[in-house]
């Protein structure tokens, strides 16, 4: 019993809300003469809202597929694939969700209610049979088709227009008055929409099908609610997708479906746009492009169902012919248009120019704007009659006497139009469109797509031609196409013709000849390879990209091997006693002479600064050596006793002079010291460093450096592999004396590029010796002129196979050897791995090295 008491009062509340409504809808009631329109703007329009800086783009799933026929996919297979492919939907709404069991039902019979005056009793047709319908709505009469929900079935619900009921309201059988009621006649708004999306509803009461509709259809399918509307979240450099036809084609591309746009073909009579009006671009930094046309014989009045169905399913109000399909046009190719009434264009002329200072202008909202020079506007031959991409002018508004109409679809600077907007306090929806920044050659065909609809629905005569004016066009951009790149920036294995055929699903071209992607012009977002490599992914599949570790040492977890030599080199300075220093690389051509460097050398063609700090600062080192002297000379000004540094820092080698490149940048590790320590100590810390990265003892010292700022007796080249690759010595007295070092200092300069070519962190383990070792001890008297290394060389080259190591223990010069020798010797080892050694195979070792000694003119000593 309470069930059915509920049920009766929403039926009376739903009699009492159909006389509410007709005198709300008198009250709100407008004539269309008051309409003036920009298309994209709310209140002329109806457009859709537009928030703070956002831009909402909606379409609905029935607009989608009228570009994408093979399409067939419910709403959450939709949404989710869509936004896997990069095109994110936000969400999504089912007009029908709270609709259900809703049929075209014809009225057959009507009669008054035996007890209320309000109420009606009518027979209806249901196409399966006839129900009884208990009614208040004042509008029905007998053979009206109208929307019945049957018993079971669901409606919007809500008492007043704006409230709704989430789920919807469920009727079921019931009387009313004592009178038996199986279902419902519904008005617009039970339906879940308003009068504004369906201006054709009545002001109050039942919503009336037209008399072709089919009795027993479904009503929803009618109306065009058995749709989806989706809404994106579409970032600014995707300005092809704040169009339906842009977000059709990444549908397509999606679902791996024909893409088949609006076919638009030519349209016009025989006359010339030219000879009605004059277009002057005074500013084209703001306008790039501006085109108009023109349509005689206006005829004003409402437009097609379809048309009003689209535009209604993404929240646009139709309000006739000609406004609808500016907004169509704008929603289907994202190109905002403008109507002028021809009449009101003074001198047939237009002109795009910027704002004068101080002038008013009154837009369409009937709101007084107060302008500046840096606002845009458009102009006729003796007044402003728009704000350009923001707003129309009251002054040149359409009404219903409208007889030419001059359209006009151009593009806007959107930065400019952003800064208008903003300046003027007025956000619209075409502005939010012009301040993405617009395609300039969508502009033409988006002209033609709106006179080809003008012809299509007889609302008048396109006159042919078009007023095109055009600075600097658009033209396509190419891009290099590298599949074997792209499939190493996305650790994929996607081969070149898959990647192509997606390239080609979105409208992309390819020039094999010279292996570049054609990107057109209404992708400004595409423009290097990592875009094209982005393409590639989110249609090949981010869930199908495999896991891959990163490529490169740097990114693998661990230091460059350039860099773990240089850690290296830091670690034995510092373990040596050496201490870290940094010099400038900008140094003083003076230096050159300091350090006695000739005026030949290849060292003094060093780069010029051109804005230098100074003399001191203007060229770039060639040599790292000053930057330490100073700093030993610095220390020993102050009186520290000890010193030891090291840098490791670069030296700048030019190429050619003047510039033709930049220099070549080698990275040196400079050695200094003074105090404790000397030549063979610098010598023991440079060999130290060598062995560390694995340059076993194979480094040869050279005496002959010839560098002229070391001591003549007490240098030497660093010689590994035949090629130099530093030197160490003392300092030329000379050049101590010039820096103020009072004392005995010593120097090592390691070319670390060398070094880092044939360095190697690869150890081989070595077991510990089983079989005993032999040691033979040798003494030889040479001439001094004879060096160690020398020695060393001999002893390598002839010991053998056994040979396992040797050492000098004992270097003597004195009265017990004759003038102009000297005494070396050496303790040489040698082992077998496999067996322990005999007296035969040592001797025969030590006879061989003892022979080629004497060869070289030293003598066994006795």
């Amino acid at each position: 019993m309470r069930r059915k008491q509920e049920r009766s009062e929403y039926l009376l509340a739903v009699c009492e809300r159909h006389d509410r409504m007709r005198s709300i809808a008198r009250a709100k009631r407008k004539t269309s003469k008051d309409v003036g329109f920009w298309s994209g703007n709310e209140k002329e329009a109806g457009a859709k809202r537009v928030s703070g800086r956002r831009l909402v783009m909606k379409t609905s799933l029935s607009w989608i597929k009228a570009y994408v026929p093979g399409l067939d996919v419910d709403a959450q297979e939709y949404a989710d694939a869509m936004t896997l492919s990069g095109t994110k939907v936000e969400g999504y709404e089912k007009l029908d969700a709270d609709l259900d069991k809703i049929v075209i039902g014809q009225i057959e019979k009507i009669e008054k209610h035996p007890d209320a005056d309000k109420l009606i009793v009518c027979q209806v047709n249901v196409g399966t049979g006839t129900v009884q319908i208990v009614t208040g709505a004042p509008n029905v009469k007998e053979g009206d088709k109208v929307p019945v929900v049957l018993a079971g079935g669901r409606v919007a619900g809500g008492h007043e227009p704006g409230q709704k009921v989430v789920g919807g309201v469920k009727i079921k059988k019931g009387k009313l008055r004592g009178v038996e009621s199986c279902g419902m006649m519904c008005s617009i708004e039970e339906l879940g929409s308003t009068r504004d999306m369906y201006p054709e509803a009545p002001e109050s009461g039942i919503y009336i099908f037209k008399e072709d509709a089919e009795v027993g259809a479904s009503a929803i399918s009618a109306l065009g609610l058995d749709d989806v509307v989706f809404e994106y979240e579409v970032t600014s450099n995707r300005v092809d997708c704040f169009s339906v036809v842009g977000i059709a084609r990444e549908a397509a591309a999606t679902f791996r479906k024909e893409f088949t746009p609006p076919s638009v073909a030519g349209t016009g009579n025989g006359e010339d746009v030219n000879d009605y009006i004059k277009v002057t671009v005074k500013d084209e930094d703001l306008c790039p492009r501006y085109t108009a046309r023109l349509v005689k014989n206006v005829k004003i009045g409402p437009s097609p169902e379809w048309m009003q169905r689209r535009l209604a399913s993404v929240g646009i109000r139709p309000i006739n012919n000609l406004v609808d399909i500016t907004n169509y046009v704008m929603e289907e190719y994202g190109q905002p248009m403008h109507a002028y009434d021809l009449d009101t264009i003074a001198g047939g002329e237009i002109i795009v120019r910027r704002a004068e200072k101080g002038e008013r202008f009154v837009t369409l909202d009937g709101q007084e704007r107060l302008m500046s020079e840096s606002e845009l506007m458009i102009c006729d031959g003796e007044k402003s009659i728009g704000i350009a991409g923001i707003m129309g002018g009251e002054n040149s508004m359409i009404t219903d006497d409208v007889h030419t109409v001059l359209f006009e679809a151009a593009c806007f600077d959107g930065t400019a139009i952003r800064k208008s907007s903003k300046k003027v306090g007025l956000r619209t929806d075409a502005s939010g469109k012009f301040e993405k920044g617009l395609d300039p050659n969508n502009a033409g065909a988006a002209m033609d797509r709106a006179c080809q609809l003008v012809e299509e629905l007889g609302i008048g005569e396109v006159v042919g031609g078009i007023v095109d004016v055009y600075g600097k066009k658009k033209e396509p951009v190419r891009v290099a196409f590298d599949a074997g790149a792209i499939n190493g920036l996305l650790g994929t294995d996607i081969s070149k013709e898959e990647m192509l055929s997606y390239f080609k699903m979105l409208d992309l071209g390819y020039d094999e000849a010279a292996g570049e992607i054609i990107v057109p012009t209404f992708r400004q977002d595409l423009s290097c390879m990592a875009d094209l490599a982005e393409e590639v992914a989110r249609f090949y599949g981010y869930d199908n990209i495999p896991t891959t570790l990163p490529k490169g040492e740097a990114t693998a977890g661990k230091l460059s091997f350039k860099l773990r030599i240089e850690e290296v080199a830091r670690d034995i300075a510092e373990f040596c006693g050496f201490s870290q220093g940094m010099t400038y690389s900008f140094e003083s051509p003076k230096v050159f002479d300091r350090l006695r460097i000739p005026e030949d050398s290849p060292l003094r063609q060093a780069v010029e600064i051109m804005n230098p700090l100074g003399e001191d600062y203007s060229i770039m080192r060639t040599i790292s050596l000053n930057g330490m002297l100073a700093s030993l000379a610095t220390n020993y000004n102050r009186r520290n006793k000890n010193v030891r540094l090291y840098e490791l820092g670069n030296v700048y080698l030019p190429k050619a002079l003047p510039l033709t490149e930049l220099p070549e940048e080698r990275m040196q590790l400079t050695l200094g010291m003074y105090g404790d320590g000397d030549f063979f100590s610098m010598k023991g810390v440079v060999e130290e460093f060598f062995e560390k990265v694995g340059l076993h003892g194979k480094e040869v010292y050279d005496p002959d450096a010839g560098r002229p700022y070391l001591h003549p007796g007490r240098q030497a080249d660093i010689i590994y592999d035949g090629v130099a690759v530093g030197y160490l010595g003392e300092i030329h007295p000379d050049v101590a004396d010039t820096y103020g070092i009072g004392e005995r200092a010593y120097v090592a300069v390691i070319d670390m590029p060398e070094i880092t070519k044939r360095a190697t962190f690869d150890r081989k383990y070595k077991g510990i010796a089983r079989y005993p070792a032999v040691t033979r001890d040798i003494s030889m008297v040479m001439p001094k002129e004879i060096l160690a290394g020398q020695i060393e060389e001999v002893i390598e080259a002839k010991g053998g196979a056994y040979l396992e190591s040797y050492a000098l223990f004992d270097l003597y010069e004195g009265v017990q050897i004759k003038e102009g020798c000297k005494s070396m010797a050496y303790s040489i080892v040698f082992r077998a791995k496999d067996r322990t050694l005999e007296e035969a195979d040592v001797s025969f070792a030590m006879e061989k090295i003892l022979k080629a000694l004497e060869d070289m003119g030293a003598e066994l000593r006795k």
